[in-house]
């Protein structure tokens, strides 16, 4: 998780160079400056994602420290071992993922 932590850093600071990179060019046209701003778009929207993986990935370095990582933290039941190894910032098991998740969809509908 350390390395994973270490690559995503680094990705978020070459979209942050390139985000200032661009925003120096010269304007161009109408049509440049709509690739821009699109281009611009997805940077901040890939830049908001490694943000949030990244805090994802420190509380689960901090679960580690304290002895809770693995366990889901709506049960207290273990996570199962393929879950956490395709995804290991789970937080939840695979059954109480899914009762979050139609709760929110019950949520979204009303």
């Amino acid at each position: 998780m350390i390395r994973w932590r270490e690559e995503l850093m680094a990705e978020a600071q070459e979209t942050l160079d390139n985000l200032r990179d661009k925003s120096y060019q010269e304007v161009g046209d109408e049509a440049d400056r709509a690739s821009r701003e699109s281009e611009h778009g997805l940077e901040l929207r890939t830049r908001d994602r490694y943000r949030k993986l990244l805090r994802k990935i420190e509380q689960a370095l901090e679960r580690i420290e304290d002895g809770s990582y693995g366990y889901c933290e709506d049960t207290g039941e273990a996570i199962g071992v393929m879950r956490l190894k395709a995804r290991p910032i789970a937080t939840l098991t695979i059954d109480a993922q899914e009762r979050r998740e139609m709760k929110e969809r019950v949520l979204a509908d009303r």
